[in-house]
């Protein structure tokens, strides 16, 4: 089992800045992609940016050159740095684990970004 906690969510302005974290925990082994979606009210989940153990970070293209993922292996930790944020950012983002040894995704449980003046 692997648990994950997403943190860093909140209301920002538009054009400003966010950074979430999501730290896992457990058997974390055999975890080797890490990422974040989002799910707006009425939209399907939607990948943002995802990082692997090994190779290139992926990112929507709605967000590429203002969102950065990365990782900190030492805290087992992902993060992502929001900017230049703008409404249509504004969605419950949720943290994934892909283990594919066992070809199971594990969720955090979610954390509200509103973007709005």
């Amino acid at each position: 089992q692997v648990q994950l906690v997403e943190s860093g969510g909140g209301l920002v302005q538009p054009g400003g800045s966010l950074r979430l974290s999501c730290a896992a925990s457990g058997n974390i082994a055999s975890i080797n992609l890490m990422g974040w979606y989002r799910q707006a009210p009425g939209n399907q989940r939607e990948l943002v940016a995802d990082i692997p153990t090994l190779g290139a970070t992926r990112y929507a293209d709605s967000v590429k050159g203002r969102f950065a993922i990365s990782r900190d292996n030492a805290k087992n930790t992902v993060y992502l740095q929001m900017n230049s944020l703008k409404p249509e950012d504004t969605a419950v983002y949720y943290c994934n684990a892909w283990d594919q040894p066992h070809l199971y995704s594990y969720w955090g449980q979610g954390t509200q970004v509103t973007v709005s003046s």
